[in-house]
């Protein structure tokens, strides 16, 4: 490397170059290319201790200190304590909900829950007139169920059914405040329930009914229905364990089928069924709403209660409906103009007193206490009971003094005993209400009185057979004398039979009847279906026993249907709904002769003497031949007219229930009038029937003469040597009895 100059840069700074001058190394300086900057002060050396931060000026602590800091320290450990809690409630939550769900059984075991089963009642055209139980019409689904009705459960019962999890906190808050404002606890009247919650309350939480328990099932439905604050938990958990296990559709089906729906409804299959006659697949947006509206109030808001403010609740729902979407306004406006109406089995509420009776005649576990599903066929015509309905309220309507408290009932029947028609009181629409029909037991009267001809003309005697009708006293042992009148208090002499029944006169119906013997006669009436206790005395002949109306009309079919004993009956064969088989039959009918056919027939002809010239008169219809027997008791506490045409046999008693003596009023009187109206009803349109009597060949009445039309009978006027006696009836065996002293 070479070296340069003095004065030169040097080329490499690595390199020593020596001088000439006594050979000292020069030192090395770089060349100043950059003007120097004012060199920056040096930082201070670092302090090996922090600096402490500048301390707050303190406060001294008085009173006021001391509680803030107590409050901050409460809250501390109540928060801490709260979420704490909040973690192990809501694994404890979590833990029951999913428990509860996994206990759950499937829907299909869920939608009937009843214990007990149900009876539906059809009429003598197959048609459905009566309910009795809990109807439950089968199950139905939301995927089988009316669209309007699905829609308008939702829209009336919980409009966000489908967003939440099972509970409405904003509903049971606004639930609790209404319930505030009104006065009422925060758990009473409104419940802000989702159908969810609903649905959970509906299955009893679970719990079965157990006849140890609760003694009926109101009494369990009662206890389901509990508010506390408990039982809400449970609910809320119950719930959440259904939403867990089933879908909402589900949910929902077990809601539709278990819900009650008044009238003994179960499920909206079953009041579809009931209120319209038709399937909950079927029913309009109209009936639909009309549903809808019972689960607020079923029992209030039942149509078959009251139309009119089902309708105004129905129209409520529609507007729940339109205001959700689920309806047009078109739709809506069309469902309000066009309200449900009421199926004609439903409106005309037709054979209450009927359905009753056939009920108690039934064997119980299969009409009160069934736990299946039962169809009853039945006698019931419907036309006729609407025209008894209808006869019985016209004459209470223009006949009867305002405000009256009496009562009637009527009951018609078919020769056979088949029970055609039955109303046991005024309220003609009734359920479950004091049957005078069938519980009344009422002295019978001058009703009585055909049985005491009866007996004599099956002895033989004949309707032209002479009786006396003058004053009469008759010894009873122990009671001393005992001295009959007749109504008018006159006396005829020497009178036929025929006449004596026609006017029914009293002594003539005692002598005939001491004549006969009470045994015959008692024996007679009890052959054709009188179960009452008879009367021992010669009062017998009068009607001083006591029997019901049924009781006396089946009595009578045995005279129109020849002399054969008549068990009334309704029920004609019982089977399980689903079974085409019946598992049992009718228990009533034709039964034994009681008299001969003859003495039937004669027995019938002076009877239609009763209402052509005597005291029935009032009972006749132009064209018809009819044939009755008025009754009235001591001091008119009870007013009787039972009679029949070719057809059928009517009954009709009036009275009031405590026994108080009716003013003014006789069998003859508005009972006949009660029958007439009802029988003009019955017969319309019909072609008159002719009846099944005969009189005796040139027998005569009050001037006027009858031929038979018949094999005449001969006359008898000694009945003790039996001339006549009823060869097939029972009187024969009880006069050989009495004749051989035994």
């Amino acid at each position: 490397m070479v070296c340069q100059n003095k004065g030169h840069r040097a080329i490499s700074i690595g390199q020593t170059c020596m001088s000439g001058s006594g050979g000292r190394k020069p030192p090395l300086v770089a060349e100043k290319r950059y003007v120097p900057s004012k060199p920056a002060a040096e930082p201070a050396p670092k302090s090996s201790r922090r600096k402490p931060p500048p301390r707050k000026p303190t406060r001294r602590r008085g009173p006021i200190g001391w509680v803030v800091g107590l409050f901050h320290w409460i809250l501390r450990v109540l928060w801490g304590t709260f979420w704490r809690g909040a973690v192990v409630s809501a694994l404890i939550l979590a833990g029951a909900v999913f428990y509860v769900a996994s206990t759950l059984p499937p829907v299909s075991a869920l939608v009937d829950g009843r214990a007990r089963g149900s009876v539906t009642m059809l009429d003598n055209g197959g048609q459905v007139f009566a309910w009795r139980g809990e109807q439950f019409g089968g199950m139905i689904t939301t995927d089988t169920v009316s669209v309007n009705l699905r829609n308008a459960v939702v829209a009336t019962e919980d409009k966000r059914f489908y967003q939440h999890f099972g509970l409405s906190p904003r509903g049971i808050a606004s639930a609790v405040r209404i319930n505030l404002r009104e006065g009422r606890g925060p758990l009473s009247g409104n419940g802000g329930s989702t159908i969810t919650q609903q649905t959970a309350k509906l299955l009893c939480l679970g719990v079965p009914y157990d006849q140890a328990t609760w003694k009926t099932e109101s009494d369990y439905e009662a206890d389901c229905r509990k508010t506390t604050l408990w039982r809400k938990v449970k609910e809320a958990v119950y719930a959440l364990a259904m939403e867990v296990k089933y879908s909402k559709d589900e949910i929902l089906t077990v809601y539709l089928n278990r819900a009650y729906l008044g009238a003994g409804t179960r499920g909206f299959e079953a009041a579809a069924q009931r209120y319209f006659g038709k399937s909950a697949a079927e029913v309009t947006p109209a009936e639909a709403a009309m549903l809808a509206g019972l689960l607020k109030a079923p029992t209030t808001y039942a149509p078959t209660n009251n139309l009119q403010r089902s309708r105004d609740r129905a129209n409520v729902v529609l507007g729940l409906m339109e205001e959700q979407g689920y309806l047009s306004a078109s739709a809506a406006t069309d469902a309000r103009a066009h309200p449900a109406e009421l199926s004609a089995a439903a409106q005309a509420q037709a054979g209450g007193y009927f359905a009753d009776w056939v009920m108690d005649s039934g064997p119980d576990f299969f009409t009160r206490t069934t736990t299946e599903d039962v169809i009853i066929r039945t006698t019931l015509d419907p036309r006729i009971q609407k025209a008894a309905e209808d006869a019985l309220q016209f004459i209470f309507d223009t006949k009867v003094r305002e405000g009256s408290e009496a009562q009637a009932a009527i009951v018609v029947m078919s020769a056979d005993g088949a029970v055609r028609a039955m109303v046991g009181g005024r309220q003609t629409q009734a359920a479950g209400a004091f049957n005078r029909a069938t519980q009344a037991s009422r002295q019978t009267g001058s009703l009585f009185k055909p049985f005491v001809y009866a007996a004599a003309l099956d002895l033989g005697m004949s309707p032209n057979d002479i009786i006396d009708d003058s004053p009469l006293t008759i010894n009873i042992p122990g009671s001393g004398p005992w001295t009959p009148q007749n109504y008018d208090r006159e006396f005829k002499g020497q009178i036929t039979l025929t006449q004596a029944l026609a006017e029914s006169r009293n002594i003539p119906a005692v002598r005939l009847s001491e004549k006969v013997g009470r045994d015959v006669v008692r024996a007679v009436a009890s052959g054709f279906g009188i179960q009452s206790d008879l009367a021992a005395g010669p009062a017998l002949a009068l009607g001083a026993s006591e029997s019901t109306l049924l009781e006396m009309t089946g009595a009578y079919a045995g005279i129109l249907n020849g002399g054969s004993s008549v068990t009334p009956y309704g029920l004609v064969d019982l089977r399980l709904q689903g079974d085409d088989q019946p598992i049992m039959g009718t228990g009533g009918g034709i039964g034994e002769r009681v008299i001969q056919e003859t003495a039937a027939r004669e027995l019938t002809w002076m009877m239609n003497k009763v209402v052509e010239n005597g005291t029935g008169h009032s009972a006749q219809i132009d064209g018809w031949q009819l044939a009755g027997k008025t009754g009235t008791t001591s001091a008119a506490r009870d007013a009787w007219f039972i009679g029949f045409s070719g057809d059928y046999v009517a009954g009709v008693w009036m009275g009031y229930d405590n026994n108080t003596p009716l003013t003014g009023v006789t069998g003859g009187g508005l009972p006949a009038q009660i029958w007439h109206e009802t029988m003009v009803r019955v017969l319309a349109g019909m072609t008159p029937t002719p009846l099944p009597m005969q009189g005796p060949q040139g027998s005569t009445f009050n001037g006027a003469t009858f031929d038979s039309t018949e094999v005449p009978v001969v006359p008898g006027t000694d009945v003790i040597d039996g001339t006549q006696p009823g060869a097939d009836g029972v009187i024969e065996g009880i006069l050989r009895a009495i004749l051989s002293g035994n």
